[in-house]
């Protein structure tokens, strides 16, 4: 066989070293193709909007469609200080520990912005305790979570003050990451953001109760700041940006609020009753957070209230009592026809990463959040690694 090759090169010289050279780098031809395949899909998704780095799917349906959606709330995600020294040093993934695959599973993914993310800005003044700022690259941790919305309405997104707040603006807009609750003026800190999933128009509006002095001004930059009482002058920015959402076509209506003081584990009757005003008004899922813990869930005429969602990844000491380290993911299943069902999925936050919460931790959670919510007739019960609450069958209450 190998005579005979020889023989068919010296015969047909040019045919044969073609075919030969041909058949001797067809990988190499297949693995360009699929580089430009690759390339350009890339850059459709940039055009579109969506970062390349982050792997969530998204379902794409008609809009007439009203299977269920699924939506993850975490608290508070604060990228600066030893968190952003991690990012910088070990890369985006890092801090997500191994509850990435959850964050990337959901429809669409929110959570509390505890930070700016800038190189500018200077510190706020009179002097805070606390300065959040984390380097713009922080925005790739955001990203490669799939997180979709961020609120910005807290009492660290002008740490820094206006340049800073207006650099995060731009660098979440290039990303593709929503937000609300802040902006430079008051118009557009109050602006609902909307998102739409299979045909479903979700739209968010977030507050905070402080600092005041960070607020929004008719012709200055600043965050959403609401009073927390039902005073017609406080609460009727909440009923008038409700009902903005609603009739921008919003069929979901999410409340996200920074309120309250650190370190609570119930809220007051005086926010009880606030949580229920706003539930009145038109909103579907009331989202805490401020405490930096957990605190009870209650379901009331149906709507989900969330009094407190805790933290989702910092760099904190924790309370050996109050267990700051110990926290919940909260996963939402919801429709046109409202909530259906709640899972909480137990975690830890640890050497500026969160996990999985297991064994001892994992149960020590699994109490507490029973214990704080069976006060609002809420029950929940464990479903292998999640925390489950069943809407239809858990006893709401009016309150009235």
């Amino acid at each position: 066989m190998h005579i005979s090759r020889i023989a068919l090169i010296d015969v047909r010289p040019s045919y044969a070293r073609a075919r030969w050279a041909l058949w001797r780098n067809w990988h190499f031809v297949l693995s360009c193709s699929i580089f430009i395949f690759c390339a350009v899909l890339q850059i459709q998704e940039a055009v579109a909007g969506e970062p390349p780095v982050a792997s969530k799917a998204k379902n794409v349906t008609t809009a007439g469609n009203d299977s269920p959606i699924t939506l993850v709330f975490g608290g508070d995600v604060m990228l600066g200080r030893l968190v952003n020294d991690v990012i910088l040093e070990r890369g985006p993934y890092y801090i997500w520990g191994n509850i990435l695959p959850l964050l990337l599973s959901a429809d669409v993914t929110l959570v509390n912005l505890e930070c700016v993310i800038a190189k500018g800005g200077t510190p706020f003044v009179p002097p805070r305790v606390f300065y959040f700022r984390a380097n713009p690259r922080a925005v790739e941790a955001l990203s490669v979570a799939g997180i979709d919305l961020v609120s910005l309405a807290n009492n660290h997104a002008m740490d820094f003050q206006t340049p800073a707040l207006l650099e995060t603006i731009e660098h979440l807009d290039r990303a593709g990451i929503a937000h609300a609750g802040a902006g430079r003026n008051l118009e557009a800190a109050s602006k609902p953001s909307n998102l739409e999933v299979q045909g479903m128009r979700i739209g968010v509006i977030a507050f905070a109760d402080h600092f005041r002095e960070y607020g929004a001004g008719e012709d200055s930059a600043g965050t959403n700041i609401i009073e927390v009482d039902l005073l017609n002058r406080n609460f009727d920015p909440v009923r008038t940006t409700i009902q903005k959402a609603r009739d921008e076509g919003a069929d979901l209506v999410i409340f996200s609020i920074h309120w309250g003081p650190n370190m609570r584990q119930v809220p007051t009757m005086d926010f009880v009753k606030f949580a229920h005003a706003v539930v009145d008004a038109g909103v579907d899922i009331f989202y805490g957070h401020s405490a930096h813990i957990f605190q009870g869930i209650e379901v009331y005429k149906g709507k989900l209230v969330l009094f407190d969602t805790g933290d989702l990844i910092d760099d904190y000491y924790v309370d050996p009592v109050l267990r700051n380290d110990q926290q919940l993911l909260f996963i939402i299943k919801a429709s046109r026809a409202g909530i259906q069902r709640v899972e909480m999925v137990p975690l830890l936050i640890d050497k500026m990463q969160v996990n999985l919460a297991q064994g001892k931790n994992f149960n020590v959670i699994q109490k507490r959040i029973t214990r704080l919510s069976q006060m609002y007739g809420t029950e929940i019960y464990t479903k292998g690694d999640h925390l489950v609450i069943d809407i239809s069958q858990t006893n709401t209450k009016d309150n009235r």
